[in-house]
């Protein structure tokens, strides 16, 4: 419960940076964040409706798929940084920090990446391009680098047209330096090799395996010194899952002995989300 609020506070924190980068650096030159934010963005610009009211909406249906594939624990933690994001866009005035587009786009960049690293190290998302991504990597070998740059790319080409191609380039900018941060903070693509000794493996796996889209192998174990009899659970997952696993383990056998390690390479049935 305790890990299960503080991610929550972290959550809840980048959210509100989130919003913060989006009314104070990018908005106000009409430069977008990449994915259905960018679209949001857009929608906000050219109708009365504030930006976080477009936000929800075309990420209703994007969380309703996500949640029939993807884990329940993260497309709620995305919901929550979705909606904490829309209100605060919607408390938190425009304000031009400065005159320079191109100084907006970079530093909006910078900090739009660092707030969606952290919701995204955290097992969230910013909904949108994201989950879609993750939900075509389920069902095709596909890399999800590749699959959210095509999708941004509508936006940058949106931007062009309904404003002007300068502020697409700007846009462009942004998207790549918040693509740099996300990568330096979650480092998404590490794969970690995750054995626990536990006498709580029914348990232990059927949160873990509800929580998770992960395969997950069971040994018998024969500890040397205890003389008991315990069982090994072992399975490979993504570093930024990492910080939802050590969170379920202490919740179901705080006693349990845990073993994680970088792995080099994977291959065979591993479900690259």
């Amino acid at each position: 419960m305790k890990h299960r609020l503080r991610n929550l506070i972290v959550l809840f924190v980048a959210s509100i940076g989130l919003a913060f980068a989006f009314n104070f650096f990018l908005l106000p030159h009409e430069v977008l964040s990449g994915g259905v934010t960018g679209l949001a963005m857009i929608f906000g610009l050219l109708t009365p409706f504030n930006s976080g009211v477009w936000l929800v909406i075309f990420n209703i249906p994007v969380l309703i798929i996500g949640w029939m594939k993807l884990g329940k624990e993260f497309i709620a933690n995305s919901i929550f940084s979705v909606a904490v994001t829309s209100v605060a866009m919607l408390y938190i005035p425009l304000i031009q920090v400065t005159e320079d587009a191109l100084l907006s786009s970079v530093f909006g960049g910078v900090i739009t990446g660092a707030a969606i690293g952290v919701i995204i190290r955290f097992y969230g998302s910013t909904g949108g391009f994201d989950v879609i991504g993750l939900v075509l990597t389920l069902k095709r070998d596909l890399p999800l680098g590749a699959l959210v740059f095509s999708l941004n790319s509508l936006v940058v080409f949106a931007s062009g047209f309904f404003f002007t191609w300068e502020l697409a380039l700007y846009t462009l900018a942004s998207i790549y330096i918040t693509g740099i941060v996300v990568d330096r903070i979650h480092t998404r693509h590490i794969k970690l090799s995750l054995m626990v000794v536990t006498d709580k493996d029914q348990e232990l796996r059927s949160e873990l395996i509800g929580n998770l889209i992960r395969g997950i192998t069971v040994m018998d174990a024969h500890g040397a010194y205890s003389n008991q009899e315990r069982k090994v659970l072992y399975t490979v997952i993504s570093r930024y899952e990492l910080a939802l696993v050590k969170s379920i383990i202490s919740e179901v056998d705080s006693r349990a002995f845990v073993s994680v390690t970088e792995t080099v390479e994977v291959m065979g049935n591993f479900r690259r989300s």
